[in-house]
């Protein structure tokens, strides 16, 4: 019964990223114009979308900016076994085909000429994910399902023309769901954990314009969230001789969402041409491990059970973009990003796998009258990373489509 108690209280709080981003961040994607850049927007950043990107950026709004949009993400996960795992050595699994949409939507009014405010609703941190069947680690991880509602209400000011401050409040309401199997060794069982929960935070963000209309830098500060799961547990096929001990049940958990610092800046070299470089720190090390905590009822951890220690080390990811206006109504955008993963070798494993990423982004907008439409697409490539983890050595890989749009009004 030891390892079915490790098997248990080893939390598989999600089975993989959406691989969109390292972790499973997909905050970079969050509207149609800062996919097709790469998102290389913090110092100029200038519409309704700056509550997520930089808050001070709402300044940039005439009057009136509403944004409404989706991000479809079409991931293509791999895991090949290799020598020390338990089965499936020399084969490649796959996840079930899926489509994430993640939608956002902001809206920004400049109240004076030094003050602004809006909000914004999206979701920046999500995975999904649906190993095959025939998968060997579906004991580790099978279905799993995270969606971070992030509900942002905004203020900007502008003590100086040059110089625009903003400052937010995160409201965050957050879903899990997990499903798994359990190997009771001459049968198959499953456990089904659902959750929820609400957490709170903080943004900040600044935009300097250094050489007016030729160069801008720019800081947003997001940080550190935590929330405590309450949920239920609900076990499936358990063999008689374990119906007494796995009860359905309530559960709890918890997660932190790391702290994310962005810093930029932007260069006009001419009218109608724009370039921007973004560095973004991630502090993944808030995120240490993963963990249910199973109620009173029936089944309880031993004392020996830990929860699952990830070790995710903070990262550091570089974006470069630009965009060209070939009229008053129409701009190109192109971008690239390159991610790395937080996760050291020793603890990736198949609830949470994770690889360097290489995105080539291009994009573009079309404006008419107050109606603006902006589309960006970015091809994610997940290079090939080893896996050390001592129940399911492999290799991870594959890539991602990932199509943004962004249906705009301004006034």
């Amino acid at each position: 019964m030891t390892t079915m108690k490790k098997t248990l209280t080893v939390a598989t709080l999600l089975a993989a990223s959406s691989v969109q981003a390292a972790g499973f961040y997909i905050g970079s994607t969050q509207s149609g114009r800062a996919t097709g850049m790469g998102s290389a927007i913090t110092a100029h950043t200038d519409d309704a979308s700056s509550t997520w990107y930089n808050p001070a950026g709402i300044l940039g709004v005439e009057k009136l900016d509403i944004q409404l949009g989706d991000t479809g993400i079409i991931p293509r996960l791999t895991f090949s076994p290799t020598q020390g795992a338990p089965a499936g050595v020399g084969e490649t699994f796959n996840q079930e085909f899926s489509v994430s949409p993640p939608p956002h939507f902001y809206a920004a009014y400049r109240i004076t000429e030094q003050l602004a405010a809006g909000v914004g609703v999206n979701v920046p941190y999500a995975a999904r994910s649906n190993w095959e069947d025939s998968f060997v680690g579906k004991d580790l991880g099978h279905i799993s399902r995270l969606a971070a509602w992030h509900i942002n209400p905004t203020v900007a000011f502008q003590p100086h023309e040059r110089v625009r401050l903003g400052l937010g409040f995160n409201i965050v309401r957050s879903t899990i769901e997990v499903r798994r199997d359990l190997n009771f060794l001459t049968s198959t069982g499953e456990i089904h954990i659902g959750g929820a929960a609400w957490g709170y935070g903080v943004n900040a963000g600044a935009q300097v314009d250094v050489v007016p209309k030729l160069l801008s830098l720019g800081v947003s500060y997001r940080g550190q969230v935590n929330m405590h799961f309450k949920g239920n547990a609900d076990f499936q096929n358990v063999p008689a001789s374990f119906e007494q001990r796995l009860v359905d049940q309530e559960v709890g958990g918890r997660v932190r969402l790391p702290t994310l610092v962005s810093a930029g800046l932007s260069l006009t070299p001419m009218e109608k041409l724009t370039v921007a470089a973004d560095v973004n720190w991630q502090r993944w090390s808030d995120f240490p491990e993963l963990f249910f905590d199973f109620g009173d009822d029936g089944f309880q951890p031993g004392t020996s059970d830990q929860p699952l220690r990830k070790e995710w080390e903070n990262t550091v990811a570089f974006r470069v973009g630009g965009e060209y206006a070939f009229s008053d109504a129409l701009t190109g955008r192109l971008g690239f990003v390159y991610d790395p993963t937080p996760s050291p070798e020793e603890t990736l494993s198949p609830d949470l796998p994770d690889s360097d990423r290489l995105a080539f982004a291009l994009g573009g907008g079309y404006e008419l009258g107050g109606l603006k439409f902006d589309l960006g697409y970015q091809f994610v490539k997940l290079m090939d990373t080893d896996s050390a983890y001592p129940n399911m050595p492999g290799t991870f890989g594959g890539s991602a489509h990932v199509l943004s749009g962004t249906l705009g009004y301004s006034l």
